[in-house]
């Protein structure tokens, strides 16, 4: 019986808590970052943005790559973190600060302290104090003047991910409000190791960003690339293209082969579409030629010619003592990369230092050839890049369609004229791409193309590994086994590798990245249960353990090139278990073949039940056993999965979650300290505009009208006051204590203000509520008397109809003894007999004065019912009484009190009580509508049946007055209780615009000069 699966009210719940997170994180916005060693780059990606560069605060297009602490000026404090800056305002305090400002991190992220990178950054930094992380061994910071001695030093990582929090709520502030940037996809250079690719990735976990990918600076260029071209089609017999992309930034030069082709491929149903490929070929890099390394050529030829100018060696200046000096360096450093600049356009320089080092004074000068001269060696180093490049590739220049300039330092001229005598001219050199934001736009653009809430121009793009890579271990022997399973060239995301080993027990073995000719460990693979599974097979499939096979699939994830496990299965070749005949199967169907016993049930198997088997079966089974014993036995493949774990290695995996999540805290305090610190800088601006505004209030006219000359003392002393304590004491005090202050002279000026205001707006609310009051007991008076003359005249006519039924009773006997002779009788001439009979006109009539029509049916017919009882009236009479003592009694009081007293008779309370008349207004027109419907109701019956009856007397069906004719049907317009009162909101608020407006008129006549009678 088929089993039938249920939910749960609670798997309901959380299946529809996770549609709606997954709906939610699909349409978050993405963002790719180029991560340079200068500078970092954002774009952004949104519904609405298709892809924007995020700028920074200054509205920059790009972010110096640097945070820095800024010590407080009464010296740092434990357990307090101080004022953090990013970008152009940390360089901008690095002169003075040089110990507390980091710059240009990439080029040290996640490697040792012993490794020649880091030695050389700590040597261009002096004053940093660089350290081994005390758990991971990689470089951190401890800060000189921003912190106590007891903080932790800050891993490279950490101040990292400071300015990826900074570039994240740029792009938040960019995507607007309610929008959330978790998404990235980050830029890294080819020749980053796993270890500093993990570096990245914590540092953007740390940041409270999720890496989709990384990708490589020069396929992002490309990627870019890509987007506005159309490739060969390789299907149709056309040739790849070759692009070699050379970036040389401030930190490295990287050159990157890329292969870009189009393909058809299948698509949805019978169709077929034509995707472009962007693969690399392969790549080379110099990890320390960039801008930065000219830029210390300046410094180093500006700190020489600094000690032998007269004036340094006059007050015994030393290199030694120079080079160590941070605020000198910091100095001479930011010159340099200007110099460099300007000597990308200019044939010549010069700098100035006022009180350089020591109060010595420099002026320095440069030529464009002297500069090149300085960077002899390193021109030599430009062309090596792009050589390993194509070397990796296997490919020639003249392979080559183009090569394409990217980075800052490619404007350098005589790096152009390198690349130009290495390719034997300028013909293939390209600077049709930004050279600045390409590989940004790249990074958005993939970050794009992996998000599900967005659809892009479909690319395929394959990287490669950059180091060969294979894995150690050690046979059932303890021999040690050593297989390389990847190449520099290897494409990642690439289908698994199956590796075969002959291990019979449970191993470890290790993954390594092949790095300059040392083999790094990168993961460790560890079995749980290889050896049960092996003996499994051979004691349930009899196999021989010689013949068991332990095989594992292995692959480069595209993500970020790391090794991933796929499966991991002992295997050997087993008999065929043997199959029943057709006999034995439809004896097993109705329960007579053989069963499976266990040996009790063996054991106590009765022998009569042996005994009982016939002579021709036995002879069967011998026969088929004969036969079946002659046929070879078929083999089969038997597979058991392994468990395993699959663990990274290395200083990265020293970190544990718990330190992790402490990293987190630890600049989770750090934001709220800076939002703490802002929400103080807001109540410190606050109070300082205060201030200055009270100058200005003072010498307000209605100020001064409306507070006495001890208020205006006490608060011009007041502003004195704190004006001195905020220059004073007060420049380091609490949030709570400058609203505390901005309440004080808030307390001392909001009452006057109030008053002037009310002064100000009182008479104008005061008539409107007068007006409306004296309208409401008006037209109240007014329903009163139709109700009393109404009741007055059916009092009377029930009186007259009383008197007359008397006297027609007293009558009756006289009228009915008469009836007989008066039935005789004929009827006067006068009557009319015919339809138009008695209509000529009457003499009598034409000379008597006319009749008001309204008057003759009210005298006929009485007054017209009125549409309000009594009841009705109550509410509004009630409020009209309450409001009119309340407000005689404070007009009174208020005109007793002068201008500098507060006002008894408020704005708020009058309007309070118009809002309350005009509520009751309103509620008593709708009554009125109401209870007018409810007559038309009632009068329908009665208006039918005289209709019915007007039409039998009379012939042609004429109008009877003004209503319809004879056989039609009213017109029925239906009107809801909301669109009645919204027609009486727009009645009053018509009226009240007319009031105004008159009001105005009123106004402007006064002011014009008065008309004359006799004009008139």
């Amino acid at each position: 019986m088929a089993r039938v699966s249920t939910l749960s009210p609670l798997r309901i719940f959380l299946s529809a808590i996770f549609l709606f997170s997954a709906h939610v994180f699909a349409v978050s916005a993405v963002l790719g970052v180029d991560l340079g060693t200068e500078y970092i780059k954002a774009a952004l990606v949104k519904p609405g943005i298709p892809l924007e560069i995020v700028l920074t605060k200054d509205s920059r297009r790009k972010e110096i790559s640097a945070v820095a602490f800024k010590p407080s000026s009464n010296g740092p404090k434990k357990g307090a973190y101080p004022e953090r800056e990013y970008g152009s305002d940390a360089m901008a305090i690095a002169p003075r600060f040089p110990g507390d400002v980091y710059p240009n991190l990439k080029a040290i992220l996640g490697l040792p302290t012993g490794s020649a990178q880091v030695r050389e950054y700590a040597e261009r930094h002096p004053s940093l104090r660089l350290e081994a992380h005390k758990t991971k061994g990689s470089a951190a910071f401890r800060s000189t003047g921003a912190f106590t001695e007891e903080e932790e030093a800050w891993l490279v990582e950490e101040l990292l991910a400071m300015e990826l929090q900074s570039v994240r709520a740029n792009a938040e502030a960019l995507a607007g409000p309610d929008s959330s940037v978790r998404s990235v996809v980050i830029t890294v250079p080819p020749f980053y190791t796993t270890e500093e690719k993990r570096a990245v990735e914590l540092s953007a976990e740390l940041a409270g960003l999720k890496v989709l990918s990384l990708i490589s600076d020069g396929l992002a260029v490309g990627l870019n690339y890509a987007t506005t071209r159309q490739f060969p089609n390789v299907n149709k017999g056309a040739k790849a293209e070759h692009h070699l992309i050379f970036d040389m930034g401030a930190g490295s030069t990287k050159a990157t082969v890329l292969s870009m082709q189009s393909r058809t491929v299948k698509d949805v149903g019978k169709f077929n579409k034509t995707i472009q490929e962007v693969s690399v070929l392969g790549s080379g890099w110099d990890r320390t030629l960039g801008g930065d390394a000219l830029n210390y050529l300046i410094v180093d030829d500006m700190i020489r010619q600094f000690v032998e100018s007269p004036a340094a060696q006059k007050a015994g200046v030393t290199l030694e003592a120079v080079k160590s000096h941070g605020r000198t360096i910091a100095k001479l450093t930011k010159e340099a990369e200007r110099l460099r600049h300007v000597l990308s356009a200019n044939q010549n320089t010069q700098a100035s230092f006022e009180g350089l080092y020591d109060d010595v004074d420099f002026k320095y000068k440069i030529t464009r050839a002297e500069f090149e001269d300085m960077a002899a060696t390193h021109a030599q180093r430009v062309s090596a890049a792009v050589e390993n490049a194509l070397a990796m590739a296997g490919l020639q220049i003249k392979d080559l369609d183009s090569v394409i300039l990217h980075g800052g330092a490619t404007r350098t001229p005589f790096v152009q004229k390198e690349l130009e005598n290495f390719l034997g001219g300028a013909d293939k050199i390209r600077t049709n791409v930004n050279s600045d934001e390409a590989a940004v736009f790249g990074a958005g653009f993939r970050a794009a193309e992996l998000s599900p809430s967005f659809r892009v121009k479909e690319i395929k793009i394959t990287d490669i590994a950059y180091y060969p890579a294979g894995m150690r271990w050690k046979n059932d022997e303890g021999k040690p086994k050593h297989q390389r399973l990847w190449t520099a060239t290897s494409p990642l995301g690439a289908p698994s590798k199956e590796v075969t080993f002959n291990n019979v027990r449970d191993l470890s073995a290790s993954f390594y990245q092949l790095v300059d000719g040392a083999e790094l460990d990168t993961k460790v693979f560890t079995t749980k249960n290889l050896t049960a599974s092996v003996e499994a097979l051979v004691e349930k499939h009899k196999c021989e353990k010689a013949d068991v096979k332990f095989k594992v699939g292995v692959r480069l994830l595209s993500e970020n090139g790391e090794v991933d496990v796929t499966k991991a299965a002992v295997e050997c070749e087993a008999d065929e278990p043997e199959k029943d005949g057709f006999v034995d199967g439809v004896k097993n169907l109705f329960g007579f073949g053989k069963k499976d016993k266990t040996e009790g049930e063996e054991e106590s198997a009765s022998a009569s039940t042996e005994s009982s088997t016939s002579t021709s079966s036995s002879a069967a089974a011998s026969a088929s056993a004969e036969i079946k014993s002659s046929e070879p036995k078929k083999k089969q493949l038997v597979q058991i999965n392994v468990d395993f774990t699959l663990t990274p290695t290395g200083p990265a995996s020293l970190l544990s979650k718990a330190s992790i999540q402490a990293l987190k805290d630890r600049l989770k305090s750090f934001a709220a300290s800076d939002r703490t610190r802002q929400l103080r800088e807001e109540a410190l601006n606050q109070l300082e505009a205060y201030t200055y505004k009270i100058s200005d209030i003072l010498d307000r006219e209605s100020f001064i009208a409306h507070s006495t000359t001890s208020e205006r003392e006490t608060l011009q002393q007041k502003k004195d006051d704190i004006s001195d304590w905020l220059y004073g004491d007060g420049a380091d005090a609490t949030r709570e204590e400058l609203k505390a202050k901005l309440n004080e002279l808030q307390n001392i000026v909001d009452p006057v203000l109030k008053r002037a205001e009310e002064a100000e707006k009182r008479p104008e609310i005061l008539k409107g509520l007068q007006d409306a009051l004296d309208n409401t007991n008006k037209f109240v008076k007014d329903i009163r008397e139709k109700i009393d003359a109404y009741e007055a005249f059916h009092a009377s006519a029930s009186a007259s109809a009383s008197a007359s039924s008397s006297i027609a009773a007293s009558s009756s006997s006289s009228s009915s003894s008469s009836s007989s002779s008066s039935s005789s009788i004929t009827a006067p001439a006068s009557s009319a007999t015919g339809d138009f009979d008695g209509l000529e006109d009457d003499a009598s009539a034409t000379t008597a004065t006319p009749e008001d029509p309204m008057k003759f049916l009210e005298k006929e017919l009485g007054p017209v019912p009125p549409l309000y009882t009594l009841e009705d009236l109550k509410e509004s009479e009630d409020l009209y009484t309450s409001i009119s003592t309340w407000l005689k009694s404070k007009v009174a009081e208020q005109e007793k009190l002068g201008p500098t007293d507060d006002p008894v008779l408020t704005v708020k309370d009058l309007l309070e009580r118009r809002e309350k008349l005009d509520k009751a207004g309103m509620a008593l027109a709708m009554k009125g509508v109401k209870n007018f419907e409810k007559t038309q109701t009632k009068g329908k019956g009665g208006k039918t049946n005289g209709k019915a009856k007007a039409s039998g007397s009379k012939a042609g069906g004429k109008k009877n007055g003004k209503g319809t004719k004879a056989g039609e049907k009213p017109a029925k317009e239906t009107v809801s209780d909301e669109e009645l009162e919204e027609m009486l909101r727009k009645v009053m608020a018509d009226e009240k615009a007319k009031e105004e407006a008159k009001a105005q008129k009123g106004e402007k006549e006064s002011k014009e000069e008065p008309i004359k009678h006799e004009e008139l």
